[in-house]
């Protein structure tokens, strides 16, 4: 059986009577958690019944989401849920699966702006330079500690000298704050 490329097209997964899953791509069982795994990795999948050939995706994949709900950490809100049940049957159902979909995809694009600019406004901020002083102090107090340091040079400067720079890194990170809830606010129009 040939290997189809990564992205080259759905891979089928046989369901079997068993409940087994079974992936025809790599020739071999897989479980809920592999199917999870692969939709994060944007992996293409189609599951069907290996006796009638039905396309079961729908189903599978609800089925995961439940397992996922069920592992304590919910994503999907009670009042949501109440509000797509009563949807069920109402006149406005057949519109539900479109706008959920453009809505998902829209809350994608900002997550990736979102984090694009959040990752960009730390990269060459006072936060990082903050992060490189505090792992400095961490280093030189680790030293302090060892045997035999007692009297290490410098041990005491990064204390001493903090107070006047304080001041400083306060009003750099509140600025540096202000300038973040702007890119935020501006993201969110």
């Amino acid at each position: 059986m040939k290997k189809a490329a990564a992205g080259s097209g759905p891979v089928i997964i046989k369901k079997y009577a068993n409940r087994r899953l079974y992936n025809t791509e790599t020739s071999s069982y897989i479980t809920l958690d592999h199917l999870a795994a692969m939709t994060r990795e944007g992996r293409d999948f189609k599951v069907v019944d290996a006796k009638t050939d039905e396309d079961i995706t729908h189903n599978v994949l609800t089925q995961i989401i439940m397992e996922e709900e069920s592992r304590g950490t919910s994503m999907l809100p009670v009042n949501f849920l109440r509000q797509l049940i009563s949807l069920y049957g109402d006149s406005m159902q057949a519109m539900v699966p479109g706008y959920l979909e453009a809505s998902m995809d829209s809350f994608r694009r900002n997550q990736e702006q979102f984090k694009s600019a959040v990752e960009g406004a730390f990269a060459n901020s006072p936060f990082a330079e903050i992060a490189k002083r505090n792992m400095a102090m961490f280093e030189a107090a680790a030293e302090a500690f060892k045997p035999g340091a007692a009297g290490v040079p410098g041990a005491a400067a990064p204390t001493a000298a903090k107070p006047a720079e304080g001041g400083d890194d306060v009003s750099a990170l509140k600025a540096e704050l202000a300038r973040l809830q702007d890119k935020i606010e501006k993201l969110a129009k």
